[in-house]
């Protein structure tokens, strides 16, 4: 069994190489769509098959998840679960935003998590035990640690989107996002993988997602708890966050108590404050 270091290190290869991979396309390839209206390029395709080959070849009898090939979990070893490119709408749009996500369970438990962005030149990356630490090319790694924890009202808070809250339209709206909005000291809203990488550095002290993927979710959870943050549902569980189909990370336990109960309440219940934007 290779050593979490080892791991860590095979994990950032992968990302690099993947990103070599999409920047060959970046702002220069067709947008497709996929069944559910998400868009997909052929980078996505080519990254991931760069991905799985590697991965067949350093560890053939590790299982793979990945976004456009799929996959499936393996409950008693390892699960290398990969999203070429996270947030292809920036991609597609020729916003260099996106991120390449490497994320590798052991016994469905996230344990190695790798955040490229590959037109920055920067990548967040950790490994249990290990920390958690930022490389922006040519220059040498620094450890990353979250923001001093704080209540809601004090607090830079961010959200990916509407989907699956109070604030769409095509929802029944059961998670109360309006609640965080009004009561943050700061909100915005901050693409993808991008906010968590940001929450890492001690940028952003609450992040959250209201619909997530296996894929979308296994590289950040690694990266946030080695950085001193806390990774959980919406719904505050901490086991099994990467298939709870959601992601609220907090960089303590203070606004992480008060996002969950705010976030899990009917919007009656929700105080109003003055935002600040």
């Amino acid at each position: 069994m290779k050593e979490m270091a080892e791991l860590l290190a095979l994990a950032e290869h992968i990302a690099q190489t993947a990103s070599q991979v999409v920047l060959q396309h970046f702002r220069a390839c067709l947008v497709e769509y996929k069944p559910d209206g998400s868009e997909v390029t052929i980078a996505d395709r080519l990254a991931e098959e760069a991905i799985r080959e590697i991965l067949c070849r350093e560890c053939p009898t590790h299982a793979i998840l990945g976004e456009e090939f799929g996959g499936e979990f393996d409950a008693e070893g390892y699960t290398w679960v990969v999203d070429p490119i996270d947030g292809t709408t920036y991609f597609a749009m020729g916003v260099p935003l996106f991120g390449t996500l490497i994320g590798l369970l052991h016994n469905g438990e996230p344990i190695a998590g790798v955040i490229r962005f590959p037109v920055l030149g920067e990548t967040v990356y950790a490994g249990q035990g290990l920390g958690c630490w930022r490389r922006l090319d040519r220059e040498v790694a620094a450890q990353v640690h979250v923001a001093a924890d704080k209540p809601l009202r004090e607090a830079f808070c961010s959200a990916s989107g509407v989907h699956g809250c109070d604030l769409s339209v095509d929802t029944a709206g059961i998670v109360r996002l309006g609640s965080i909005i009004r009561q943050a000291g700061k909100f915005r809203m901050l693409g993808d993988c991008q906010q968590h990488a940001l929450l890492c550095r001690g940028c952003v002290d609450l992040a959250i997602d209201t619909m997530m993927q296996p894929w979308d979710t296994a590289a950040l959870v690694p990266c946030i708890r080695e950085a001193g943050g806390i990774a959980t549902s919406i719904s505050g569980e901490a086991r099994g966050v990467v298939s709870s189909g959601s992601l609220l990370a907090a960089c303590g336990p203070i606004i992480h108590t008060e996002a969950v109960r705010l976030l899990n309440v009917s919007s009656s219940g929700a105080a109003r404050h003055t935002q600040r934007f």
